[in-house]
């Protein structure tokens, strides 16, 4: 999702749009102009190329930053397994992703190395930095990871702190300017949310042993023995489909939110060139300026969020005679 400051938006939004050609005759050949492994999209078109994956890297022109420039990443022959086939090559979102690992293991470790600095030299931590990240790594420990895992939940904290950093820094990515939110593509979140599911099953098992399978398998010992076998199954089924639709929520509120907020902001940008009228401009720049800044906070919720069910559900399975 190429998303950009609205100063950045609204120039190439510009020369898209005013790159248009008129259309050539019926009898004129269209010639296709591009066979490079870039992205083609249609004149005009600003709101799928920021919402969408794409095999090439933006970068800012020297001297001119607002004008784009795009680099093809590097495409590698597809593996085939059986009858299908499988493209290995990196993405603009695989680049991001792995920026964000990146960044989670510069951030988190500096700030470690330079509490333990402070703390060993004056016997306390000192600096912001240090301290801010500390701060939030405490509140998510001692406010959401902990009281939601229960009793003895202390080994799923780093897990928990993981999550909620790892999607901090992909959703932060995408509001720079020739950024791209990662956690704006289906197929990440549901990679997350698949990650969480396997985490929260381990833990179910770990925690009730064989018990585990009566968060599968409805069975009621306090009830009659005939309102125990139509309760089984009744109630089997929906605790089946109840595992199931915890991931699949997790990955469609993250996908849906990352992505909304960027289609808004654009679709405020593209009233100027829709009514073509340089006097409502300071309407649609003010709602996308507030629509900006709330992207701010709900890249901040968004990993609060996801991090907070995860614990949630961790909790509940482990909890659940």
């Amino acid at each position: 999702m190429k998303t950009r400051s609205l100063f950045l938006a609204l120039v190439i939004a510009g020369s898209r749009l005013g790159a248009q050609a008129p259309a050539p005759p019926a009898s004129t050949p269209v010639v296709a102009t591009h066979a490079g492994p870039c992205e083609e999209y249609p004149p005009g078109d600003i709101v799928t190329p920021h919402i969408t994956d794409s095999h090439c890297l933006e970068y800012p022109g020297i001297p001119k930053f607002w004008e784009p420039h795009e680099y093809p990443l590097p495409r590698w022959t597809p593996i085939h397994v059986g009858g299908i086939e499988i493209d290995l090559s990196p993405t603009r979102h695989v680049v991001m992703l792995a920026l964000a690992a990146l960044l989670c293991c510069v951030v988190l470790v500096s700030a470690a190395r330079s509490h333990v600095r402070h703390t060993s030299s004056a016997g306390r931590p000192k600096g912001g930095f240090a301290n801010g990240i500390e701060a939030m790594v405490l509140y998510i420990r001692q406010e959401v990871a902990i009281p939601n895992l229960g009793p003895h939940g202390e080994k799923y904290v780093p897990f928990i702190l993981t999550l909620f950093w790892f999607i901090l820094f992909a959703n932060v990515l995408g509001l720079i300017p020739y950024g791209s939110t990662a956690t704006g593509n289906i197929s990440v979140t549901a990679t997350l949310a698949i990650i969480t599911f396997f985490m929260v099953e381990i833990a179910g098992i770990r925690a009730n042993g064989f018990g585990y399978l009566n968060t599968i398998f409805y069975w009621n010992k306090e009830l009659p023995i005939g309102v125990r076998e139509f309760m089984f199954v009744l109630m089997t089924p929906v605790e089946i489909i109840g595992k199931f639709s915890k991931p699949f929520a997790l990955a469609i509120r993250l996908f849906a939110n990352m992505t909304a907020g960027h289609i808004v902001v654009l679709g405020m940008i593209s009233l100027i060139f829709a009514f073509k009228n340089i006097f409502i401009v300071p309407a649609p720049l003010f709602m996308a300026t507030a629509i900006m800044v709330l992207e701010l906070f709900v890249s901040l919720l968004q990993a609060f969020i996801f991090a907070l069910l995860a614990s949630v559900f961790i909790g509940t399975i482990r909890a659940h005679h």
